[in-house]
């Protein structure tokens, strides 16, 4: 392939090649990047939608390309209200990655993202400089004293919990894991281990670790989350769920009596004492044997103290009625006219 280019000398945007060549961003989206960072500084204050529109990028394809911007760090958003009550939009599109503190900060003007290009070999005008680490200088630091780091604050060493605790362990993982599904959630992990009592409470109520997270990173603001710690412990305090309605524990049964061997008449055999015949030493059939045979013996002498006069009051049933009968029936075939 043959090359040929003649540099412009104005009207020209630089372009860093690590940007060209990107192949996670697709060429609307390049090319949308690359004509807002032409633009001047009277035309920027319009939405990405219009420049896009001006390019011909419209509807899927415009909203493709916004989606990689935002999903890559080149564009942010954030959604706010006004003092009337209105919402405003506001946008940052940045020609590198930034990530949300780097694009917060860039927002309020503290840091202005500076992009170092890469330097040759050999400068072709003065001397080798030294390497510079980044964009901007660090802020209320004395120069010349190597100051140790702070110690940790006691409300934040209170909020760590025992890593050797399994559910502790667990909702650490959950609140690390809470970047990959979406970027403005991105925890360090001293940030999670502040987290860690707060999603412990989740997990002792009986939420699984995939509700947790899906409920975590529902219904997001538009324009992402300025803070991912304050976030996430406002929504794990405020939409902590009930807890669980204490399961009754079951009562006891009741103790089985042991076997013990029947004293009535008959073949030995064992029964077992139910619930207050402690001491019994009958078993049930027996028992109500005996009681018919008392019930006899006492109507017996009922009817031998009264006196009955009755030929039939000693005979059975059975054998009365059969004796009626057949009275009945000799009286019939006695009657005159048979």
């Amino acid at each position: 392939m043959l090359w040929h280019a003649i540099a412009p000398s104005r009207g020209y945007t630089k372009a860093a090649n690590d940007l060209v060549r990107n192949q996670r961003l697709s060429s609307d989206a390049k090319i949308l990047l690359l004509y807002v960072q032409g633009l001047p500084d009277d035309r920027r204050g319009a939405a990405l939608s219009e420049h896009a529109r001006a390019l011909g990028i419209t509807g899927r394809a415009y909203q493709k390309a916004k989606e990689l911007l935002v999903t890559h760090g080149f564009l942010y958003e954030w959604r706010q209200q006004g003092g009337r009550g209105f919402w405003t939009t506001e946008q940052l599109l940045a020609n590198v990655a930034l990530s949300p503190e780097a694009a917060r900060e860039a927002r309020d003007g503290s840091v202005v993202p500076v992009v170092v290009s890469p330097s040759v070999r050999k400068p072709t005008v003065g001397q080798p400089g030294g390497r510079m680490a980044g964009g901007c200088e660090p802020v209320d630091e004395e120069r010349g004293k190597n100051c140790s780091h702070p110690p940790t604050e006691p409300e934040a060493r209170d909020e760590q919990a025992d890593s050797s605790d399994p559910e502790a362990v667990e909702a650490e993982r959950v609140s690390l894991s809470l970047r990959d599904m979406h970027r403005s959630l991105h925890l360090g992990v001293a940030e999670a281990r502040k987290l860690v009592k707060l999603a412990v409470a989740w997990l002792r109520r009986g939420v699984a670790a995939d509700d947790m997270r899906r409920v975590l990173v529902s219904d997001l603001p538009v324009g992402g989350v300025r803070s991912a710690v304050g976030f996430l412990r406002h929504r794990l305090v405020h939409k902590l769920p009930e807890e669980p309605a204490p399961v009754p524990k079951p009562e006891p049964p009741a103790p089985v009596a042991a076997l013990a061997v029947c004293s009535g008449p008959g073949d030995e055999h064992l029964f077992r004492p139910g619930p207050g015949e402690d001491g019994e030493t009958r078993c049930g059939p027996c028992r109500r044997e005996a009681a018919w045979a008392a019930w006899g013996e006492a109507r017996s002498a009922q009817l031998a103290l009264e006196g009955d006069d009755d030929p039939y009051a000693h005979t059975p049933w059975r054998e009365r009625v059969a004796a009626v009968q057949g009275a009945g029936v000799g009286a019939d075939r006695d009657a005159p006219g048979r």
